[in-house]
């Protein structure tokens, strides 16, 4: 059979005995077999063929809707409403849609029925373990519900973060979970006063009128410095992170309130180094200035456990045993924390629990008319391990 006749036997939906998808398939091979050009038109039925989809480019309903020479409404009315279809007709859609691997685009769906089933999460850093628990812990507490995440992270950046939370607002998030890069709440408020339901991690809200879910880190930073205090040490560096960001703040506050109740003669020293970043690398990179000091310390204690695994490789380096002659303490203990060698001393955040407990009060306030903004508040623990020993006299 001609390429001419094969067309217009597709054009009156047969081809050959063959279902109309088989056919519509055999013009696209003919078609780019023997030349680039489109197939031509099928005369008989006065519906367009057109050639088949490109295999580099997504099927649309407008494909699906060409190839089974039916209205656009129709498909649509296949995919939601099959009843209201012709079983012929519904049928011949369907063929199509198996044939060309057609995937409907479920977000479409949902936003024009108001809802994008998506849940936005902007973090501190996406790549710091205490955070992939946290967000464990809210895809367990969503996805029977039908919701998927949209993980984005500020790396401590509050420009990243408005720049996050444009995108999130522009893809119609059904909700915001977020850890803020800075003190300066306004951007956040404003996306909520957009009428997008928004929870706080290890930030209070009730000053913005928002729901949050937070650890006592003042208490937490007690609870590391109080520790060390009590092994005897009277020379304590802690290293910490930017004090914009809330969380160093307080366990630095933590610390000094430790030191304030402190019982020893004299008071132990405390020494606050800060690093850019709380990351591995910039706890390696400040051992030297820590090893330099003009006293020498007898402990270190790390705002977060990647700063801690940082200072223990850069103390190794420097051929010091940890705890003989310096001990360590890191915060959050992270799933490695126990693993290292000698393990890590450590402020226990119950980190999945903190997720999950974020992804209901969102679901709360999605579901609520009447929502009431709750804060829920965790308390740290104190993990002791092999890092952290008594002051060598």
């Amino acid at each position: 059979m001609k390429r001419d006749e094969a067309a217009r036997e597709v054009g009156r939906g047969r081809g050959s005995g063959r279902s109309l998808p088989s056919a519509a398939r055999r013009v696209a091979t003919a078609q780019s077999a023997s030349e680039p050009g489109p197939a031509r038109s099928g005369a008989a039925s006065g519906a367009a063929t057109g050639p088949a989809p490109d295999a580099r480019r997504r099927v649309t309903i407008t494909d699906v809707a060409r190839l089974a020479h039916v209205s656009l409404g129709t498909v649509s009315n296949v995919l939601n409403n099959a009843n209201m279809v012709a079983p012929t007709t519904r049928q011949r859609v369907l063929e199509v849609i198996e044939e060309t691997g057609f995937v409907r685009s479920k977000a479409a769906h949902q936003l024009r029925r108001g809802s994008s089933r998506t849940i936005g999460v902007v973090l501190l850093d996406i790549a710091n373990p205490f955070f992939t628990e946290m967000v464990r812990g809210m895809e367990h507490a969503l996805r029977d519900h039908g919701y998927v995440l949209i993980l984005c992270s500020s790396d401590e950046s509050h420009r990243r973060e408005t720049s996050y939370l444009r995108v999130l607002e522009e893809h119609r998030v059904d909700g915001l979970l977020i850890t803020p890069a800075a003190r300066d709440l306004s951007g956040v408020a404003n996306v909520a006063s957009h009428g997008i339901p928004t929870v706080l991690l290890d930030r209070d809200g009730t000053e913005h009128g928002l729901c949050s879910v937070t650890v006592d880190d003042v208490r937490g930073g007690e609870l590391a410095a109080g520790h060390l205090i009590e092994r005897g040490h009277d020379h304590v560096v802690f290293v910490n992170g930017p004090t914009s960001i809330r969380q160093c703040a307080d366990r630095r506050r933590g610390a000094r309130r430790a030191l304030k109740a402190s019982r020893i003669a004299p008071v132990p020293l405390l020494t606050e180094l800060t690093v850019p970043a709380l990351t591995a690398r910039h706890g390696e990179e400040i051992v030297p200035e820590i090893l330099g000091l003009p006293t020498a310390p007898t402990a270190i204690m790390c705002a977060n456990d990647l700063l801690a695994l940082g200072v223990l490789r850069g103390v190794a380096a420097a051929g010091l045993a940890v705890p003989d002659q310096l001990s360590v303490i890191g915060y959050d203990d992270v799933t490695f924390a126990s693993m290292l060698s000698p393990s890590l001393s450590s402020v226990r955040q119950p980190q999945y629990e903190m997720g999950a407990a974020a992804a209901e009060l969102l679901l709360e306030e999605i579901g609520q008319a009447r929502h009431e903004h709750r804060q829920v508040r965790f308390e740290p623990e104190l993990v002791v391990r092999a890092s952290t020993g008594r002051k060598a006299f």
